[in-house]
């Protein structure tokens, strides 16, 4: 066997289990119910319509330019529809292999910055592989995981080889475009400053100083040269209103909230201080790992490169992102390998300096074990607390039915993290990975169903082929147009008046409306409602819902209202 052979099959060796245990979780956990609204029928929308009519340049939803993204999720998802047909099949797919993507290449990382601790290049994986709110969102059809792949890659090219020390400042730009292509400018702010703090981390970047900056404003510019190439076109294309907010008051109005204000931007604002609320949720389960928090707040001076690294990524990013004005949970999720390396980075050192601490039980997982138990505890009395009318809600009533057999899931996990011993780390991860796959499984046998818009959307979709125009009631985010194959705008509708108008101007229009609970009008003379989240889908006839509006009563329908209840996953109607 070669050399690069027996290197390509150690490189393989590597990867095994973590990689092919997350890939077959998570296609088990995306394809267990549909594209969640409104973050993946908000994507497949605008992949839909620019698929649909030929936009392939100016991204479109509900027929207006869509200037909150850039387009290359949307291309990667018409390429698969290219070769496949169009389908929610292949996005999913290949948000489960960016996914898988973002492992190898913490993997490869890790590997560079720890060069004398190999058993980084295998902990990262699995610490980033069980931080259970990535992986959730990870389930969606979204950007980030996208944006946080080229942002391991571009940062991948700043490290030291063994062969080469100089950074491959080509490949750095041109993962930097790809992410400007991905999620526009913001993708600066995910790799500006493990460059421009080079010299704290990088010996050869302190000895080239000229060498290293002036590479890394070449690649910065081939990045943006690289956006721009679509951009301009796209601008120029896309009309004056496109052109103003893709190249202006998008991305100032997510930095600062009041240059938002009237232009009908997701802005998104929040407090300085949300993220650090977030930090917990977003780094579970290790938040409950005591180990963890005392390796990292036990790191003294001189740090190795890989930790400086880690440092100079997070620290500025952190306070960075907290004093924009535009904030998501999911907006840091391309810095969870930062907080992995820095993470398995301290765990390391404290092996070496403190092996007392590294081995003391008390140190150990059990929190999370407890923490498990319990929560099996829990789920195993919830048919009784419903029965008994101790808790009630949405929630623990469509929980009840299951939550028994969840429970001994969860009593298991709780045990495994109650081990001692080698192993620890695995055994974490493993818990952490199987238990948000469980609550997802949960989640799909017992909410689902207000989150599944399928009847509604095929409801429009036929009243779309047959002739019948289509309005909202309010902001429409795009939730029917994929599932519904809709090829027309919905109308937006703000206002009793707005209303009338259009139920005069289209007699044989349907409307949507978004009611809080059911009426004993929506249920006589509606033709369709079915929950989505904590409240209703209606869907009127428009000279039907506009004569109740108007304090008249409509004719009888034809048919009777179509009701859907969530109810053990699978729809009904009732008279």
């Amino acid at each position: 066997m070669s050399s690069s052979s027996h290197n390509r099959l150690e490189h393989l060796r590597t990867m095994w289990p973590w990689l092919p245990l997350w890939m077959l979780v998570a296609l088990l956990a995306i394809f267990s119910h549909g594209p969640m609204p409104l973050y993946s029928t908000r994507t497949l929308a605008v992949a839909w319509e620019m698929w649909n009519q030929g936009h392939w340049l100016v991204p479109h939803i509900n027929g207006q330019p869509y200037s909150e993204k850039a387009p290359l999720l949307f291309w990667l998802i018409q390429g698969g529809w290219f070769a496949f047909g169009v389908n929610d099949v292949w996005p999913r797919v290949l948000e489960v292999l960016i996914g898988g993507a973002q492992l190898v290449l913490i993997s490869l990382l890790a590997r560079r910055l720890f060069p004398s601790r190999p058993w980084m290049a295998k902990a990262a994986p699995w610490m980033l592989l069980a931080l259970g709110c990535a992986f959730l969102f990870a389930l969606q059809i979204m950007y980030d995981g996208l944006l946080a792949m080229w942002t391991l890659a571009a940062l991948l090219c700043l490290t030291p080889k063994m062969q080469r020390a100089e950074p491959r400042w080509l490949l750095f730009g041109l993962c930097i475009g790809l992410g400007l292509l991905t999620k526009g400018p913001v993708m600066l702010l995910h790799i500006i400053f493990p460059w421009l703090l080079g010299p704290l981390w990088n010996d050869w970047a302190r000895q080239h100083r000229a060498r290293w900056y002036g590479g890394g404003t070449l690649a910065l510019l081939l990045g943006a040269a690289m956006l721009l190439a679509w951009a301009l076109p796209a601008g120029f294309s896309g009309g004056e209103a496109y052109r103003q907010r893709l190249f202006f008051t998008q991305t100032a109005g997510r930095v600062v909230d009041k240059l938002s204000e009237g232009k009908n931007l997701q802005n998104h604002a929040e407090p300085f201080w949300f993220y650090l609320l977030w930090l917990l949720p977003l780094l579970f389960p290790f938040s409950g790992w005591p180990r963890v928090w005392v390796a990292i707040t036990g790191l003294r001076r001189p740090l190795e490169p890989g930790l400086r690294f880690a440092l100079c990524w997070l620290i500025p990013s952190f306070i960075v992102f907290s004093l924009i004005s535009g904030k998501q949970p999911y907006y840091l999720f391309p810095e969870a390998g930062g907080i992995v390396l820095l993470m398995a980075g301290a765990i390391a050192v404290l092996r070496e300096r403190q092996p007392a601490l590294a081995n003391n039980g008390w140190l150990g997982t059990w929190p999370l074990g407890v923490g498990g138990i319990g929560f099996a505890v829990l789920l195993f009395a919830l048919p009784l607390l419903v029965d008994r009318n101790m808790v009630h809600g949405d929630w623990p009533n469509a929980a009840a039915p299951y939550s028994r057999y969840f429970s001994v899931i969860f009593l298991l996990l709780g045990i495994l993290l109650l081990l001692r011993g080698r192993g620890e780390l695995r055994r974490l991860a493993v818990a952490g990975l199987v238990g948000v796959f469980a609550l997802n499984a949960l989640f799909t046998l017992t909410l689902w169903p207000r989150w599944d818009l399928r009847p509604a959307a095929h409801l429009l979709g036929d009243a779309e082929r047959a002739g019948h125009p289509l309005a909202n009631l309010g902001n429409y985010e795009g939730e029917f147009h994929f599932e519904g194959r809709l090829t027309q705008p919905i109308t937006e509708l703000y206002g009793n008046q707005a209303l009338q108008d259009y139920a005069r101007d289209h007699p044989d229009g349907l409307v949507v409306a978004h009611p809080g609970k059911l009426t004993p009008a929506d249920l006589r003379y509606a033709l369709l409602a079915q929950p989505f989240r904590s409240s209703w889908v209606v869907i009127w006839s428009a000279t039907s819902l506009a004569d109740l509006r108007a304090g008249h009563t409509p004719p009888e329908p034809a048919q009777p209202t179509q009701v859907y209840t969530a109810d053990d996953w699978r729809y009904r109607t009732e008279p």
